[in-house]
């Protein structure tokens, strides 16, 4: 395993990897899922995502399942202390609202974070998360607002760093301005969908904002003490997957080339697609810690794999100008 620090060098250690924990508990059973945390611990991985919504949109689940089966495991193997807790408020489905979710999500009003990290720290059997994300930036409530909030569980000890969920980047500056302006603990973590094929121009408004670009890759270089993360980074498997399509997003003639010089690089490395995606990640000018979204130990084992893997410049440049 290889590790670094979350929000620059005072910030936490974590593995470069973060396992994401969406489908526990719902679409992947507790053994499965146990067996996933345990192969992850024993590589050395440290770093576990989740939210208090996972996954309420399975027919049946509440958004409860999946930090209740973290929790559990948690307990179960005493490795509170060696892992490093992220969950999310925001996007958690509010009945008071009316509607479907999405469109009826928690939001970042102060009694909703504050409602949504107690919940958060009851389901995960715990006093303190290691990193909050602010999920989803609520436009209903004024940013400073949210910003205080979130930095008064920051000074109260109930969090350890926070992040930003699928902020645009010119909220995400404003956010960090006004903490710093204040003296108020700020962002030091920006969760962005974010793989190495690039989403069709364009594309529907709900994903803008929320896919990572040049601006937010630009803004992170220039930031060091903001940590990128990335999630849907394999696609669901749709690289590796035969029969699996692309997201609508990205199928579109563009990827034809990335596609084809990704396959090369991957027989040229004797890797899988999939790691040289990951390694691509890891490995530029902004590192990125992929969010793995995996349902079974053999698939977080090709994952890991990745991090031993490196590319060289010829095919670094090779996979940026396809």
């Amino acid at each position: 395993m290889h590790y670094r620090t979350l929000g620059g060098d005072q910030g936490p250690r974590i593995s470069a990897v973060c396992l994401g924990t969406l489908p526990f508990g719902t679409t992947v059973d507790a053994p499965t899922a146990f067996a996933i945390l345990d192969r992850f611990a024993e590589a050395g991985g440290t770093f576990v995502d989740t939210a208090n919504h996972y996954a309420c949109w399975v027919p049946g689940a509440r958004g409860d399942e999946s930090e209740l089966l973290l929790g559990r495991w948690l307990r179960s193997r005493d490795a509170a202390g060696r892992t490093v807790v992220a969950t999310a408020v925001g996007a958690r489905p509010d009945p008071a609202r009316g509607g479907e979710w999405p469109a009826n999500a928690e939001g970042l009003g102060g009694p909703a974070v504050r409602a949504g990290i107690e919940g958060s720290l009851r389901r995960l059997g715990t006093d303190r998360v290691d990193l909050l994300h602010a999920h989803g930036d609520d436009r209903g409530v004024r940013l400073d607002d949210t910003v205080e909030t979130l930095a008064g569980l920051v000074r109260d000890g109930t969090v350890g760093s926070l992040g930003a969920g699928d902020f645009r980047t010119w909220r995400l500056a404003e956010a960090r301005r006004s903490a710093a302006g204040r003296g108020l603990p700020g962002f030091r973590a920006v969760q962005r969908r974010h793989t190495y094929l690039r989403p069709r121009r364009g594309g529907p408004a709900r994903d803008r904002g929320v896919e990572a670009d040049e601006e937010l890759l630009d803004y992170a270089a220039a930031h060091p003490d903001l940590t990128l993360l990335g999630y849907g980074t394999l696609m669901g498997g749709a690289y590796s997957r035969a029969g699996r399509p692309l997201p609508e997003r990205y199928d579109h003639p563009g990827s034809v080339a990335r596609l084809r010089v990704l396959a090369e690089v991957a027989a040229e490395c004797g890797a899988t697609v999939n790691q040289v995606v990951l390694a691509w990640l890891m490995g530029g000018p902004v590192p990125v810690v992929p969010v793995l979204g995996v349902s079974s130990p053999a698939q977080l084992d090709e994952a890991l794999a990745a991090l031993d893997l490196r590319l060289d410049p010829v095919q670094r440049a090779r996979l940026d100008t396809a």
